[in-house]
């Protein structure tokens, strides 16, 4: 029995019910965080793929329907149980459009979204630029390893130039319709979602050319949507002895990395984006107006850093559609890896390490989970000792190599650390780092059929231990399993928390709302490397207070008065003032700070 769009239109379901429902869908991508493929490490793909998409009876308990809601009229996108072996497509986005119309009465001007169609779709004749396929609506909502369910666009724009955005952005203004930008859809914190009004999808992922490298001056023109790891791999088939140093994750990419604030295994040699690595950017501001932040110099004092304040601002106060990146020489590196008792012993070794000033680029922390995982996983050539693990990675000359290794065996064995391994050449050192590498994959395979959700926070590095030992004992109350790796040089904790349905995931949540509350009051922060989104926005009054969360809006108001770009990320939403009052300056701890929700 199959059911029709017009069936579940008459079901009345509402955007609130669907809510609840939505966890269910099978994501558009194939590279979702949830999806267990047989590869190493992902492979980048365009969403833009087609699936037939139908409701039956079958699928109807695991689907959902939300309401794009502007006035009293509701777009409704039934049910998009997305299946490879139906072959009913539902109706077009521009057939619903024509059916209900999109507009609001009052004094207030209101988003039109059928009007923004039509300008849009005379501005680029080129049928391929402006799409309503609800395929392409539902994929580009997505990221390919977010926990969180994104809603549909309206309309998705696949844009070629900057100037291709100035046009839909004064569109987007013309029309009040809600504007979000995409570029490689690899974020966490469900960044990339629609609002419930409805919006136009900036694709930025075709922006994806590197326009000039200036070798002499270790620096890369390029636009947003190039990956980090597509540039440098072309550095060195080049055989340019540079580098771009932040690693968040292969595929992500330049855009995508500025507008979270991203760092990487990296950041404990060469900081974040919210270093120096972000010499100037080209934006396209709300109004239209397209600025760069400032020129091509390695530093400079005129005036305010515009440039920061496009990093970590998640699209929401202009899109950034082309940067100049700083680069770093490329250095010779080895690998080594040690075993300690627990994670407390090894985090202290770390921090004797660092504080003597060793030439780390990378130390990474996994857990005796983590390591238990990994060797069942079966693609490491060893079988590793199941302790909390340190991977050190080691920069410079062969001798500055073997002086390093030699400090860091003695100090560490101070605090308990047992088979010191420094890799013998090149190759080792490789698949020793892909264990690593690997650690994600291995723990999503370790409960078949489970899904995972990625925590981050940070705190500073000696209360690393004390947020991780918390974090274990609440997994171990609420019966949860989760493997724990992260970046101890910096402090930045991750662990992946396996669910396997509905009464797990409520759990899960509970988890991890408990680690993000940990985390600032252990002086850190609710997200360390993977933004704010709608995942974390609950958390930031608590972490900054309320003077500085009101600063973050009053720019937002500034620069965008309407609100169009990228609504409901980032900003929290105002509490009430019996809420408000209980707040402290600068910080507030409270039992009743709203929690995480997906």
């Amino acid at each position: 029995m199959t059911f029709t769009i017009a069936r579940f239109v008459s079901l009345g379901l509402s955007a609130g019910a669907s809510k609840a429902s939505s966890r269910f869908f099978t994501p558009a991508s194939p590279r979702c965080i949830n999806s267990i493929h047989s590869l190493l490490r992902p492979i980048r793909t365009s969403p833009r793929r087609s699936y037939t998409t139908t409701v039956t009876a079958k699928s109807f308990g695991s689907a959902f329907a939300f309401a794009v809601v502007t006035g009293g009229a509701s777009l409704v996108f039934g049910a998009l149980a997305l299946s490879r072996d139906t072959a009913s497509p539902i109706p077009t986005a521009e057939a619903i459009i024509d059916v209900v119309p999109i507009t609001q009465t009052g004094s207030e001007p209101t988003c039109n979204l059928v009007k923004a169609l039509e300008d849009l779709q005379t501005e680029f004749s080129d049928s391929s630029v402006v799409s309503t396929d609800p395929n392409e609506l539902y994929a580009y909502a997505q990221s390919s390893y977010s926990q969180f369910v994104g809603t549909p666009h309206t309309i998705v724009v696949h844009v070629r130039s900057t100037e291709d955005v100035v046009k839909v952005v004064k569109i987007s203004k013309r029309h009040l319709v809600p504007i979000v930008p995409y570029s490689g859809g690899t974020s966490l914190e469900g960044n990339l979602s629609a609002p419930p009004s409805g919006s136009i999808c900036v694709d930025l992922s075709g922006l994806d050319k590197i326009l000039k490298i200036n070798e002499s001056d270790a620096d890369v023109v390029c636009q947003a949507g190039v990956t980090w790891n597509h540039l440098n791999e072309t550095l060195k088939e080049k055989g340019i002895p540079l580098f771009f140093p932040l690693d968040p994750g292969r595929d992500a990419t330049i855009g995508g990395m500025i507008s979270t604030g991203c760092s990487g295994t990296n950041a404990v040699k060469y900081g974040t984006a919210r270093g120096e690595w972000i010499l100037n950017a080209t934006v396209v501001l709300p109004s239209g107006e397209v600025i760069k932040t400032r020129q091509r110099a390695r530093k400079s004092s005129a005036g305010f850093d515009v440039t920061k304040l496009f990093i970590g601002a998640e699209g929401t106060l202009g899109i950034v559609t082309e940067a100049t990146l700083r680069l770093a020489p490329l250095l010779p590196t080895s690998v080594a890896v040690a075993q300690f008792p627990d994670i407390r012993h090894a985090t202290n070794a770390v921090c004797d390490i660092l504080n003597h000033g060793a030439a780390l680029q990378c130390v990474e922390i996994v857990d005796e989970l983590t390591i238990k995982v990994l060797n069942q996983f079966g693609t490491s050539a060893r079988n590793w000792p199941e302790k909390a693990t340190l991977f050190f990675k080691f920069q410079g000359s062969d001798d500055s190599i073997q002086e390093t290794s030699r400090y860091v065996e003695s100090a560490i064995a101070k605090h308990g650390a047992t088979d010191y391994r420094l890799a013998s050449n090149e190759q080792e050192s490789e698949d020793i780092w892909q264990d690593r590498r690997n650690a994600l994959f291995a723990c999503l395979a370790y409960r078949p059929g489970c899904k995972g959700w990625i925590t981050d926070v940070c705190v500073p590095v000696s209360r690393l231990p004390d947020l991780i030992a918390a974090a274990k004992q609440d997994f171990e109350e609420l019966g949860l399993v989760a493997p724990i790796a992260g970046h101890v040089g910096d402090g930045n904790f991750h662990a992946l928390v396996l669910y396997a349905d509905d009464a797990e995931l409520a759990l899960v949540q509970e988890a991890v709302s408990r680690i993000n509350r940990k985390a600032i009051e252990l002086e850190g922060t609710c997200t360390g490397e993977h933004g704010v989104g709608t995942g974390k926005r609950d958390y930031l009054l608590t972490e900054l207070g309320e003077g500085t969360v009101a600063l973050m809006r009053t720019i937002k108001q500034t620069l965008d008065p309407h609100n169009l770009f990228n609504p409901g990320k980032l900003y929290p939403d105002v509490l009430p003032p019996s809420d408000t009052d209980a707040l402290t300056e600068g910080h507030a701890i409270s039992d009743s700070t709203p929690t995480n929700e997906s």
